[in-house]
C-alpha cells in the first residue's frame, strides 16, 4: 500500500497520483516473469558455454534495478523534458551507430555492438525510442507552424537512421523503425497516396533485401519450405510449446532449454510455453496487450499532438517488437533475433525498453486540465 496521500505535494507524491499505476503494475509483473524465466532458462545456456551457470542470472539482476530506476526517473519528466532528452540522445545514437560501423564488434558478419568501458551496447535499441519522440516533435511542430521544415527533417532523420541500421546490417530493427515512422506520418495527416507509396516502397525494400542479402533470403526460404535449410531452433521451439500443454511442466522443469541455443534471449517465449503452459503464457500476452492498449486509451482526447504521436510511436514499437519475438517462436513469421521486452536477457535491450516505457508513462501522466483517471 502506498504511503502517499492525495495532499502530498512532494515530487514523488505528485508522480504517484498522476502516473498510470495500472500500466506500471503490468510492467512490474512482466519484470517478475522475466526474472523467473531468466532463472529457469539461462543456467543451461551458460553451462553449454562453459561459464558460471548463474552468469546470465546475475547480470540480469544487475540490469533489472537499473531499468526500474530508468523507468521511474524518466516518468518524472515533463513532455518538454522528454523531447529535449530524446533530441540529445538521438543525436548521440546517430554518432554511436556511425562509430559501430567502424569500431563495433563483428559477429557473424554484422557489426551491431559497440564496446564501451567493458560493456557491449547495441546502440540501435536506444535509437528506436528516441527516434519515435523526435519524429513526433517534428511532425507536430510542422503542423503547428507551416514554415517549419518538419517533414523534411523527419525524412532526413529517418534516412540517416535506416541507412546506418541497414549498413550493420539489421533488417529486423530497420523494419520496426520504418513501421513506427509510417504510423506517425499517417497519424500526422499524411495523404493516403503517400501512405500507399510508402507501403510499396517498404515491400520493394523487403524484396531487395531478399535478393541481395543471403541471410535474409535463407530465413524466408526456410519459413516457406523448411526442407531448404536448418530449422533446428524453430523445431525445438514448437516442441517446447507442445510439451507445455495447458499448465506447463513447472518452473525449471522444462527440457527443451537444454538444447535450445538462444533459450534465454530470442526464444525465451518457448521456455515460457513449456514451463508455464498455455494459461500463464496467455497471461504474459495479455500483460503486453494491456500496456499497449492502456497507453493508447490514455491519449484519447489528448489535445497535444506531440504527446499523441510520441506515445503512439513508442507503443507501436513496443508492441511490434513483442509480436515479432512471439511470432518467430511460434513459426508464424520467418525467425528474427529480437528480444521479448522485459522477459528476454539483454542489458541494452532491457534499458532501452525501460527508457521507452518511462517516456510513455511520462507523456500519459495526468496533467493540469485533464480529468483524473483511475
Amino acid at each position: 500500500m502506498t504511503t502517499f496521500s492525495r495532499t502530498d505535494t512532494s515530487v514523488m507524491g505528485r508522480w504517484w497520483w498522476t502516473v498510470d499505476r495500472w500500466s506500471l503494475a503490468a510492467v512490474v509483473a512482466l519484470m517478475a516473469f522475466g526474472t523467473m524465466l531468466a532463472l529457469a532458462s539461462s543456467p543451461a545456456v551458460a553451462e553449454r558455454l562453459g561459464i558460471d551457470s548463474l552468469y546470465f542470472v546475475k547480470r540480469h539482476l544487475v540490469f533489472l534495478p537499473v531499468a526500474a530506476a530508468v523507468i521511474v526517473a524518466t516518468s518524472l519528466m515533463t513532455p518538454l523534458q522528454i523531447r529535449r532528452l530524446a533530441l540529445v540522445a538521438f543525436a548521440g545514437c546517430l554518432v554511436g551507430l556511425g562509430a559501430t560501423l567502424w569500431f563495433g564488434v563483428e559477429i557473424n558478419g554484422a557489426r551491431r555492438w559497440l564496446s564501451l568501458a567493458g560493456l557491449s551496447i547495441q546502440v540501435t535499441e536506444f535509437a528506436k525510442p528516441t527516434f519515435a519522440v523526435v519524429t513526433a516533435w517534428l511532425f507536430a511542430e510542422k503542423l503547428r507552424d507551416a514554415k517549419f521544415p518538419g517533414y523534411s527533417l523527419a525524412v532526413i532523420s529517418f534516412a540517416l537512421l535506416v541507412g546506418l541500421t541497414i549498413s550493420q546490417p539489421d533488417m529486423g530493427q530497420t523494419a520496426v523503425i520504418g513501421a513506427v515512422w509510417m504510423t506517425q506520418f499517417f497519424l500526422a495527416g499524411l495523404p493516403m497516396w503517400l501512405v500507399v507509396g510508402l507501403i510499396v516502397l517498404g515491400l520493394a525494400g523487403l524484396a531487395g533485401s531478399y535478393m541481395t542479402m543471403s541471410h535474409v533470403a535463407s530465413r524466408i526460404d526456410r519459413f516457406i519450405d523448411p526442407a531448404t535449410g536448418d530449422t533446428y531452433q524453430i523445431e525445438r521451439s514448437i516442441e517446447a510449446f507442445s510439451n507445455g500443454g495447458l499448465f506447463g511442466q513447472g518452473p525449471g522443469e522444462g527440457t527443451v532449454k537444454n538444447v535450445l541455443p538462444d533459450a534465454h534471449a530470442d526464444f525465451v517465449f518457448a521456455v515460457a510455453g513449456e514451463e508455464l503452459g498455455l494459461i500463464l503464457t496467455l497471461v504474459i500476452v495479455i500483460l503486453f496487450a494491456f500496456i499497449v492498449l492502456r497507453g493508447l486509451v490514455r491519449t484519447m482526447g489528448e489535445n497535444n499532438l506531440f504527446v499523441l504521436l510520441a506515445v503512439s510511436g513508442l507503443l507501436v514499437q513496443f508492441g511490434l517488437q513483442t509480436l515479432i519475438n512471439m511470432a518467430s517462436s511460434l513459426q508464424l513469421i520467418p525467425t528474427k533475433g529480437m528480444t521479448l521486452p522485459f522477459i528476454s536477457y539483454g542489458g541494452s535491450s532491457l534499458l532501452a525498453i525501460a527508457l521507452g516505457i518511462g517516456m510513455v508513462l511520462a507523456l500519459t501522466r495526468r496533467r493540469s486540465g485533464q480529468a483524473e483517471g483511475s
